[in-house]
């Protein structure tokens, strides 16, 4: 019997889910997947945003699939449609469309990938009585939003980004590349508090000065003031925040990046159990097992993960699940690497980060190096041999590596500098080999593109990184994977099929193990 799922979200989950159920189940045997979303516009890769603020690329640029694409598989879409309801008896979703008119969708399973909403934070004068964005205020999550925001910004424009995480960084960035005036207001005392330690945040700082970016750390907006009448060139005078220490900062636009809130109303009116987030078990169900729930609007084992990539792990698994590929597929958790998509910015951050090289826990070894003078901070926490933490900073030779390494829980070569310089001498023809990556290996994080995409991809005629590059879109995020995909390529140029063969073989063997 064909079962008829239902994803709710149009987002990088809810679409990569029906990506994973289609190479499963290509004739729809087993499932009949639709995918019905709030955004007007087809599902597309929110890691890429920064580049879009930028003007790297266009909105059509980062689309997750070709235009058409669900239509030749006989894949139902519906866009700009938001689900207001679900009755749980009768597996049926109520529907509101734009134009007001409602409808219904049933379903056998349904899957929540409603993702996660921009909060605002309560600062007076930031939001109108209805929770929306006031003038000449900008929430950073969307395409619509980086068009809103680029329409606003001109050279030598006034910019605030509230916020200095993740997220405000890569739109400061992206900001200061269209020539704007930017300031990052920010309460902690370094950026990315989350993902990094006091050492590499106040490097990162320093890093974003000299790339003019302005931060004020350790400050509060407390006050927005929309100005009054419009001046001469649209913007309206005395426009601007109040920070807490009473200075004021002005601003043409003010975009903020504070962070964001699971997308739970429609669970918890399903009366479906709800924490931080929708609560989720190892196969990704809910409290209603016809129901499950992936990307950032579940919570598993207590964690809610903010970034792509358990996203994808989790669309793996119930894609298994569904379509019978696996049975006994379960999600445990992931491993999390954070990387910062900003211009000119090579940063990955992983793991525990916070021990100090004279931990007094025996079993913990840390190495650090610290070169603020060239915006260069690498730290390896290890335990067991193991990458347990990592952060590098204008590091990228030795990111690849380490992050392979982390992905792996493989066990460091000897040459623990080495490695940490980015030319490990002892064991480091293995670290740096592609040979010796697993199949799975993770080689381009914005696309999420495997070694093994690579390696079919080139089987299928794509054997030069401009071809890679256009059969999978790895190294056209923001291209610190380049290195590692010349590797991949390289490799496959220069063995023997049958040597491909075999060594893709046993790395499958070893990443299954």
């Amino acid at each position: 019997m064909t079962r008829r799922v239902l994803v709710v979200g149009n987002g990088m989950a809810g679409a990569r889910l029906v990506d994973e159920l289609h190479r499963r189940d290509p004739e729809g045997v087993h499932v009949r997947p639709a995918i019905i979303g709030e955004e007007p516009r087809a599902a597309y890769n929110r890691v890429l945003l920064s580049t879009v603020l930028a003007g790297g690329l266009t909105a059509d640029a980062v689309r997750l699939q070709p235009e058409g694409w669900e239509e030749r598989h006989g894949i139902e879409v519906r866009t700009g449609t938001t689900v207001v309801g679900i009755d749980r008896s009768n597996r049926r979703v109520e529907c509101l469309d734009t134009d007001g008119s409602g409808s219904t969708m049933d379903y056998d399973v349904l899957v929540l990938a409603t993702g996660s909403r921009a909060w605002i934070p309560p600062v007076p004068g930031l939001s109108t009585r209805e929770g929306m964005p006031a003038v000449g205020v900008v929430a950073f999550r969307t395409v619509d939003d980086c068009e809103r925001i680029a329409q606003a910004v001109r050279p030598g424009s006034r910019v605030v980004v509230l916020g200095g995480g993740l997220l405000g960084l890569e739109a400061a960035r992206g900001l200061r590349g269209r020539g704007a005036d930017v300031t990052v207001v920010h309460p902690h005392a370094y950026p990315m508090e989350r993902q990094l330690d006091p050492g590499a945040g106040a490097v990162l700082a320093r890093v974003l000065g000299e790339l003019g970016v302005a931060l004020r750390l350790s400050s509060t907006a407390v006050e927005y003031r929309p100005g009054l009448a419009a001046a001469a060139g649209g913007v309206s005078a005395g426009r601007g925040v109040v920070l807490d220490d009473g200075s004021f900062l002005g601003a043409d636009l003010v975009v903020v990046a504070t962070g964001v809130r699971p997308a739970v109303e429609l669970a918890e009116m399903a009366g479906l159990t709800v924490d931080s987030a929708v609560v989720v078990d190892d196969e990704l169900r809910t409290s209603d097992r016809r129901i499950r729930a992936i990307g950032e609007c579940a919570q598993h084992r207590g964690s809610v993960y903010g970034l792509v990539q358990p996203a994808w792990e989790q669309a793996e698994v119930v894609a298994d699940l569904l379509t019978g590929a696996d049975a006994t597929a379960r999600y445990a958790g992931s491993r999390l690497v954070t990387k910062l998509k900003a211009r000119d910015v090579d940063l990955a951050a992983m793991g525990e980060v916070s021990a100090e090289a004279h931990t007094s826990d025996a079993d913990t070894e840390v190495l650090s190096l610290i070169d603020p003078s060239r915006g260069r901070y690498a730290k390896l926490v290890l335990r067991d041999d193991r990458i347990v933490g990592a952060v590098l900073l204008g590091s990228p030779e030795a990111a690849a590596a380490v992050t392979q390494l982390y992905d792996r829980s493989a066990k460091v070569p000897s040459d623990r500098v080495g490695l940490l310089l980015g030319r490990p001498e002892s064991g480091g023809e293995e670290v740096a080999s592609p040979a010796h990556l697993p199949g799975r290996a993770v080689v381009c994080r914005c696309n999420s593109v495997t070694k093994n995409q690579l390696t079919s991809a080139w089987r299928a005629g794509a054997q030069t990184v401009p071809a890679l590059a256009a059969a999978t879109r790895a190294t056209t995020g923001c291209g610190s994977c380049r290195e590692l995909v010349d590797g991949v390529c390289g490799w496959l140029q220069s063995s023997e099929p049958a040597q491909v063969l075999e060594q893709e073989k046993a790395t499958q063997e070893e990443g299954a193990a």
